[in-house]
């Protein structure tokens, strides 16, 4: 009786386990039922440091701020090239330009005329902040939290721990009291000295207001708020409740770009007032670490160790789906949700994953909707056709995965130095060679060995999306490459080799010495993982009988080798700004010359007929006069050849089949709220992908059934033997 307790025992205890297993996968991150809902899950690989809207400026922080924050302008979800279209204005800024007598001009008058340009916005009424604590009122309409008692202090550890909220209506004054802040040298603007150059009374109010600072500090009272209300900026001025102007001197087209990017978006003085109250700082309870914005999201859990979440905005004003885009977005479903009222999702979790194989997997088993593509990985998700075209392998199709690609509006190319006495200057001799150079460094080679095929070959500074950019034959570099069979084809090496003789090296062969040119490449790379790049540079050159020195060192010491001007050949990179090819030719312009203004013309190339064309440029607007100024101007690089063109990175991205409206966006941030989640089909496809194998763990059982069997029947023996 007793062994037969025993073994019903461990069938019970089976049976029970057995049950546990039903329902939710035992390897489910997430909160039963999660998964189901209309939820985003994805990760974060690094803590982001500054949420603050006046001196953030990292990818991985304004994936988050971009969610909370709204400019007055954005980019336009689908419309390629890049479009922008108001946020929390009514429309786009109008644009007016003022001669050196104050007389109104015309809106194509030349940069020269005109003194300076007034931008004038209005927003939307009725748009209210998400609640905060900050903004909440007691019932006699005073501050609820300011000033804050030492006992609510002692009680509150995170922003949520405080149980009073309130909100507001968003104001003009708001947008022009955060462009105030980004001139207050305590908050560290990165942007602080380039706006200074353009904001009418920038610099000056910057100087009032560190006096100001400095007289509390020296008054003993280091933390304690300065209210920027008190100081006017002779650029800024509020118009009324929802209008307000921005007066930048001269002729700036460009600045129309930066009413897009988070550093102006709005900030209620409360916010600044409330996170400055001594003992807050301490606990992270600051602008760095908890936002407060008018966007469809609010951060309401930050622990960068953990996971960070978004929640939908229950103030949020509103917004539709674009009802227009490319004829192939509608092809792919891009415009099955337009006009329907967003966001789409009502939380987004985020949680830390440092390493890239455990991030990869969960993506693999439908726990994260969406993932890049590691190098490890690569072979696992991506195949290439023969005519180089990317594809999914057959493993992440028949899971209904998704491939999205992009070419960013970024730039990698290999320079010379303009002021080296061999590989720079303006001799036919310098030039041919840098020719001969740009032909034999096979970039479309370079792309295949060391990006996956992940990038696109440039034929000038400007990619793909950038006005001005030509696809298709158009767009050919001819000393570089020709058009054969629908495609960009690099020339033959021949082709270089001519040229090199012309330039007086025949066969690679430098006439002082009778041996082979030797020629330097300049580089903070190191290490093993660098060794193979460096290698392959120098095959490239040895095409040419041309001998490549590697000179590596550490990053500061190149950047010192740069300013100074002693470099010959290196490799750079440039991620724009804003989507304007000012941003990309600016880096050519002579007197943004590294070495002679400390600027990002990193091949000190100069010019005089390209210079006086980028001038007339860059206050053009987009169209066919531009267009024909551009043409002309990447003809002068070309020929004149001061970069290898390099290629343009391509971003590939992953999703599953129940994440939809995932189409890149190179240079929006705020793209969360366009996405929708089918959480049942997420939910279903976990409990197909994650089933357990159990049939191992019954087969340990009856082993253990088995081996035990003796020891029962031994108890049972002796108990017997001691009853008789």
């Amino acid at each position: 009786m007793r062994g037969s307790r025993i073994l019903h025992a461990i069938s019970w205890l089976g049976m029970a386990f057995l049950a546990g297993c039903e329902g939710q996968a035992w390897n489910d991150p997430y909160r039963a039922g999660a998964s189901a809902g209309p939820v985003f899950f994805s990760s974060f690989s690094e803590r982001p440091k500054h949420l603050d809207p006046a001196r953030s400026y990292s990818s991985n922080e304004w994936a988050f701020i971009s969610q909370v924050y709204e400019p007055p302008l954005q980019y336009h979800f689908l419309a390629r090239p890049y479009a922008l279209v108001p946020q929390t204005a009514a429309r786009l800024p109008e644009i007016r330009h003022y001669g050196h007598d104050g007389s109104l001009l015309s809106a194509d008058a030349p940069a020269a005329d005109v003194a300076y340009t007034d931008y004038i916005l209005r927003i939307r009424p009725g748009i209210r902040y998400q609640p905060h604590p900050a903004l909440a009122l007691r019932d006699d309409g005073n501050p609820a939290y300011w000033p804050l008692v030492p006992e609510m202090l002692d009680r509150v550890n995170r922003l949520s721990d405080f149980p009073l909220t309130g909100t507001r209506e968003l104001t003009a004054a708001d947008y022009l009291y955060q462009i105030k802040r980004l001139a207050y040298s305590p908050n560290h603007s990165p942007i602080a000295s380039l706006m200074a150059e353009h904001i009418r009374g920038f610099a000056d109010f910057a100087e009032y207001a560190k006096a100001a600072h400095d007289a509390l500090r020296d008054n003993g009272e280091p933390g304690q708020w300065l209210d920027l209300r008190s100081i006017d900026m002779a650029g800024l001025e509020e118009i009324d409740r929802y209008a307000f102007r921005i007066r930048i001197e001269r002729k700036y087209p460009q600045f129309i770009f930066w009413l897009a990017m988070n550093f102006f978006s709005p900030m209620p003085w409360e916010a600044e007032r409330f996170y400055s109250q001594p003992g807050l700082d301490d606990k992270n309870i600051n602008l760095n670490w908890y936002p407060i914005g008018t966007g469809p999201f609010m951060l309401t859990e930050n622990n960068p160790n953990l996971r960070m979440v978004l929640e939908r905005n229950p103030n949020f004003h509103g917004e539709l789906y674009p009802t227009e885009g490319p004829e192939q977005d509608r092809r792919e479903g891009l415009l099955d949700d337009a006009g329907k009222p967003m966001p789409f999702i009502e939380r987004a979790v985020y949680a830390l994953e440092k390493e890239a194989i455990p991030r990869w997997n969960k993506f693999l088993q439908g726990y994260y909707d969406n993932s890049g593509i590691g190098s490890d990985s690569f072979d696992q998700a991506v195949q290439f056709g023969s005519a180089g075209e990317a594809s999914l392998t057959d493993a992440m199709r028949e899971k209904g995965i998704q491939l999205s690609t992009a070419v960013e509006t970024s730039v990698f190319y290999a320079g010379f130095n303009m002021l080296d006495p061999v590989v720079g200057g303006d001799s036919e001799r310098a030039r041919l060679l840098r020719q001969a150079i740009a032909i034999a460094v096979d970039f479309e080679e370079f792309i295949s060995i060391f990006r996956n095929g992940r990038g696109e070959s440039a034929q000038s500074p400007l990619p793909p999306g950038i006005f001005g950019h030509r696809d298709g034959e158009q767009g050919v570099n001819p000393v570089t490459h020709v058009w054969r069979n629908g495609s960009a084809r690099r020339r033959d090496i021949s082709d270089a080799r001519r040229l090199l003789e012309q330039a007086g090296y025949p066969e690679g062969r430098d006439p002082k010495t009778g041996g082979p040119l030797i020629l330097y490449y300049d580089t903070p790379a190191a290490g093993p993982d660098s060794k193979a790049m460096l290698q392959w540079y120098r095959k490239q050159l040895e095409k040419l009988g041309i001998e490549l020195v590697i000179r590596a060192t550490d990053y500061n010491r190149f950047q010192d080798k740069m300013l100074k001007g002693t470099s010959q050949i290196f490799s750079w990179g440039w991620n724009a700004d804003y989507p304007d090819p000012e941003n990309f030719f600016f880096l050519l312009y002579g007197p943004n010359g590294k070495v002679e203004s400390k600027g990002e013309n990193a091949a000190n190339f100069k010019n005089a007929e390209f210079d006086r064309l980028f001038l007339t440029m860059k206050d053009l607007p987009n169209g066919s006069e531009r267009q024909k100024i551009i043409d002309r101007m990447v003809e002068i690089l070309r020929q004149e050849s001061p970069w290898m063109f390099g290629f343009f990175p391509k971003a590939f991205s992953l999703h599953h089949a129940w994440f939809q409206n995932s189409k890149p966006h190179l240079m929006a941030n705020n793209t969360l709220k366009y996405k929708r989640v089918d959480g049942a089909a997420r939910a279903s496809a976990q409990e197909a992908w994650n089933r357990p194998v159990l049939w191992p763990l019954g087969a340990l059982a009856v082993v253990l059934i088995v081996s035990i069997l003796p020891a029962i029947r031994g108890f049972i023996a002796r108990e017997r033997s001691r009853a008789l």
